[in-house]
Parts: structure tokens; C-alpha cells; sequence
């Protein structure tokens, strides 16, 4: 059904659209998500006895590189998905298998931006700098609900496809 194939473009395209979003911030107004960065690796806002504290990353050459690292995999999660979504609307009344070979975009975006969202934010973020311990520069939830998106994104995209008649 072209009903089917549509709402996988859709889907695919708000998620392009949150990453693009993200990244044109990154560029234009980097302050912001940059102090986010820089606080969460440098554990400045955790409480100053805690055990882990020699994780820390304080130099800003490795603080501004892992920024440049999180900003690049939203880059390459909006490029892949955006991709998509002009490679699907092209087939979209296309047999299955080229509408699948279109797919292979979108899964490969949602795959990274899982990367970004849940092994970035969440993983190394959350568990590694103890990002949960912050009252100030917390982004547990924001990041776990992106990973969500992106992750129903992919369980949706992955259902099989088939040929869409008349």
C-alpha cells in the first residue's frame, strides 16, 4: 500500500528534519550545546567527591573535538535520512526490492543517530561522565527519548515491504 510506503517517508523525514535542526544549531549558536558538552566531560557539576571523578575531561582541545564528533554524527544521520527520503519518494510506487534498496539510507541514519543518542548521550554521557549526577547538565531524558524515536523509526522501517498494486 502507498499509504504505508508514504508514512515510512514521513517518519523518516521528521527525524531528518530534528537532526537537520540540531546540527544548524550546533553551527549557528554553538555556545549553548558546547558548555553542555564541556561540563559533562570535564563532571564539574557532580558532586566533588565522587570516585569517578578522575574520568574527567578538562582539556578544551579534546572537549571541543568531542563536540565536533557529536555535531558530525547528527550531520551524517540528517544527510543519510534526507537522502532517503528523496530516494523513497522517487520509488515510491516502485516494486518492493527498489523500495527496500531506498530504505538502506534511512537505516543506516537511524543506525548512527542511535549511536549518537544512546552510546553518546546516554552511554558515554550518562554512565561513563555520570551525566545523571548533574542537576544543571542532565540530558538523560532528552537523549532516551530521541533513542526511542530512533529506534521505533528503525523497528518501523525494517517491516517488510510489499508491492504496491495498481
Amino acid at each position: 500500500m502507498v499509504v504505508i510506503r508514504l508514512s515510512k517517508i514521513v517518519i523518516v523525514a521528521g527525524v531528518a528534519l530534528t537532526c537537520a535542526l540540531a546540527v544548524l544549531d550546533n553551527i549557528v549558536n554553538p555556545s549553548e550545546n558546547y558548555s553542555f558538552v564541556q561540563h559533562v566531560l570535564s563532571m564539574d557539576t557532580i558532586e566533588s567527591g565522587a570516585p569517578i571523578l578522575n574520568r574527567a575531561i578538562t582539556n578544551p582541545t579534546l572537549q571541543k573535538a568531542a563536540f565536533a564528533v557529536i555535531v558530525t554524527g547528527e550531520a551524517l544521520t540528517a544527510l543519510l535520512l534526507w537522502l532517503s527520503v528523496i530516494l523513497m519518494l522517487a520509488r515510491l510506487r516502485a516494486p518492493a526490492t527498489r523500495f527496500v534498496q531506498a530504505k538502506a539510507f534511512a537505516i543506516a541514519g537511524v543506525s548512527i543517530g542511535f549511536l549518537v543518542w544512546q552510546a553518546g548521550f546516554l552511554g558515554i554521557g550518562g554512565e561513563w561522565f555520570a551525566m545523571w549526577m548533574s542537576k544543571t547538565w542532565n540530558g538523560q531524558e532528552a537523549a532516551f527519548r530521541f533513542t526511542m524515536i530512533v529506534l521505533g523509526a528503525l523497528i518501523y522501517l525494517v517491516t517488510p515491504e510489499r508491492d504496491v498494486e495498481g
